[in-house]
């Protein structure tokens, strides 16, 4: 008997251990459900791609920056086959197919490309519409992007002149979208741009994405309608030519925007830096102004979603389970790709961005779906810096059919936000109002290089209304600011099956309109807040007649925290926009800082400003941090310092 008894014992025990391992588990990250898979190509090519696009036959087309196009047979295959369709071309950054003939846009035109004898071999070169260069380096063109109709839209970047933070527009159309048709006709269709690269046809609208700068706070995807000025004013130097769509002149323009130039005591120019505390202009300021004036759809956070985004694409139907329909964007800088819901409030675009995959091997520049349901990367890092450690690559995101915890989408509404999660949620975590928060910022409008969040406010929240199902919460959140970055943090929710975490618990709401309707009563929602009761449970009430204890300062703490302790910090003053802990990305990994042997209060100055002559080797110098605070600063630097060997 006694023998059975232990039986029994023991296989009940081997029956919970599954149980007890996985409610200790680590909640899934992001490659746990989407995989990045290398697509091998031949020895001695090298993919600095430029551009991709899916051809109907299933083949991918392929362009590089090096002046070579090459079809790419049976892409998703572990043995693809590369032929190469065309060579000596002028860095290709795009490409598109139609009516059987390749078209790219090189550095001064649009380019039709042809098979005629059917050798797999380009014979017939054709220019449908040639612009002006200058010859500057930095005048990029990228498309070409098909319209519903045939006609393509291209994106010319600005020149760089030797003061680089203030880029100009030299030639006719740089820094403008261009509307082009296949004899030849053209018209130009929007200014404003700085460095338009994630130019993308969604659902027959164009957006694009552009790159920080001078006029341009942070990343965002943008919808570009005919006559919009997208922000930048280099471009308006062209405004009065024929054909323009945009009456916007430079005068008008500066009239109402200082642009500041400044320069050292041997009249030499230098780079204008942020200036703490001044007064500032925001872009939703000037609109009025300027009703011309496109605002983003969408803001992609600095140095959290990307440093230099780039390809829009749309994911299609069935493609990625729950998030199908909704829109990926890849990043140069930071190796990565992000996810962006969009609604329509007022007839304009609005929604919310997340993290979506990081960790590809060089900077994503261009995106397309193949017919297996795989995403294509294109990437290239050379002249501008990555993340990944290699040069250039095409890779491929593969999704294994599990449906990870996400918000799938964020909704706007008339007194906060509605969240809709991809699994049910379990609504004792759910029903807590200390399971979210919400903040809110925005960036300025000035002709610095980028600029830091402003204006931050925190945005309480009242209330919570969990749907029956467990896959919506709602959220009465007060001081909900238009045209102002929302960023919206769940980090107490646990799904209801498994007791997961979200795999990315913070996201970025872009509320250019409140929408009207019904708001929810307070007698419908939960106000419970465990996090309000812990505080109050830790108040102590005096005991009547003792007196009160003087207040002792505490000092500042020199322990070094740990990685998970800064995280939260690197994070949101964009420091991992550009460092690792251990390997080089943009700038140096924070081991080999800690090699320097600075002090503390060595690193602490040198966030607030840095001193790029002790990092020759690096391309792109580190920009003035003096909105870090200390106290976080000192937290950082002590971290650093406890990565000494």
């Amino acid at each position: 008997m006694n023998s059975i008894i232990k039986y029994i014992k023991l296989s009940l025990l081997s029956l919970l251990m599954p149980i007890t391992c996985l409610a200790q588990a680590e909640s899934p990250k992001e490659d746990d459900y989407f995989k990045i898979m290398r697509v091998p190509a031949p020895e001695g090519n090298i993919l600095e791609v430029g551009g991709l696009c899916l051809m109907p036959n299933g083949n991918l087309a392929v362009s590089t920056r090096r002046g070579d196009i090459f079809i790419v047979e049976n892409p998703s295959s572990q043995r693809p086959f590369f032929r190469k369709f065309a060579s000596g071309l002028h860095e290709v950054l795009g490409v598109a197919y139609k009516n059987g003939s390749l078209y790219c846009v090189q550095r001064g035109e649009l380019t039709k490309m042809t098979d005629t004898d059917m050798d797999g071999v380009a014979d017939d070169f054709q220019t449908v519409y040639a612009w002006p260069l200058s010859g500057n380096y930095h005048e990029y063109s990228f498309g070409p992007k098909l319209a519903a109709d045939g006609s393509f839209f291209v994106t010319l970047n600005l020149g760089f002149p030797p003061t680089w933070w203030i880029p100009k527009s030299m030639v006719p159309w740089r820094g403008w979208a261009l509307h082009i048709f296949e004899d030849g006709r053209v018209e130009p269709w929007a200014a404003g741009m700085r460095s338009p690269c994630g130019i993308s046809m969604i659902d027959d609208e164009l957006f694009y994405t552009d790159n920080q700068g001078d006029w341009v706070g942070s990343g965002s995807i943008m919808q570009v309608k005919k006559g919009s000025f997208m922000g930048h004013p280099a471009s308006l130097v062209w405004a009065g030519l024929p054909g323009s769509p945009v009456n916007i002149t430079s005068e008008q323009f500066f009239a109402k925007n200082k642009l500041r130039e400044e320069f050292d005591k041997a009249g030499k120019p230098v780079k204008p830096q942020n200036i703490v505390n001044e007064k500032f202009n925001t872009e939703f300021e000037m609109k009025p102004s300027f009703p011309q004036l496109q605002l983003p759809a969408v803001w992609l956070p600095h140095g959290i979603l990307g440093i230099s985004n780039s390809e829009i694409v749309k994911i299609p139907e069935g493609v990625f389970g729950p998030f199908e329909g909704q829109l990926l964007v890849g990043d140069q800088g930071q190796s990565m790709v992000s996810r962006v819901f969009m609604e329509k409030v007022n007839g304009e675009y609005q929604g919310m961005a997340w993290p979506f995959r990081s960790g590809f091997q060089s900077g994503v520049v261009r995106l397309a779906w193949g017919k297996d349901g795989s995403l294509f990367a294109g990437e290239t890092n050379r002249g501008w810096g990555s993340a990944g450690e290699a040069t250039e690559g095409l890779q491929r995101l593969v999704w294994n059919n599990k449906v990870p915890f996400e918000m799938r989408a964020v909704r706007a509404m008339p007194d906060g936000f509605e969240i809709e999660f991809t699994k049910p949620v379990d609504k004792k975590t759910a029903e807590d109002i200390a399971s979210y928060s919400v903040e809110s910022y925005i960036y300025k409008y000035h002709s610095v290089y980028g600029s830091p969040p402003v204006n931050e406010q925190k945005c309480p929240i009242l209330g919570v209304k969990v749907s029956n199902d467990g896959l919506k919460a709602r959220l009465i959140v007060s001081k909900l600011r238009r045209y102002y970055i929302h960023t919206i943090t769940i980090d107490g929710i646990r799904d209801a099956e498994d007791s997961y975490s979200l795999v990315h618990p913070t996201g970025y709401y872009t509320l250019n309109n409140i929408p009207e309707g019904q708001k929810l009563s307070m007698a419908a929602v939960s106000t419970k807040n465990t996090a309000a009761a812990k505080v109050a449970a830790t108040v102590k009430k005096p005991v009547k007649g003792t007196p009160a204890k003087p207040a002792v300062a505490t000092p500042a703490t020199s322990k070094a925290p740990t990685y998970a302790e800064v995280k939260t910090l690197l994070t949101k003053n964009t420091c991992l926009a550009c460092h690792n802990a251990n390997t080089r990305q943009v700038g140096p990994a924070y081991v080999d800082v800690a090699k320097r042997k600075y002090s503390v209060e060595e690193i602490i100055a040198l966030i607030h400003e840095p001193k790029p002559e002790h990092w020759p080797d690096y391309s792109t110098p580190m920009p003035p941090m003096p909105q870090v605070p200390k106290e976080e600063a000192r937290k950082i630097a002590l971290w650093i310092k406890s990565l000494e060997k």
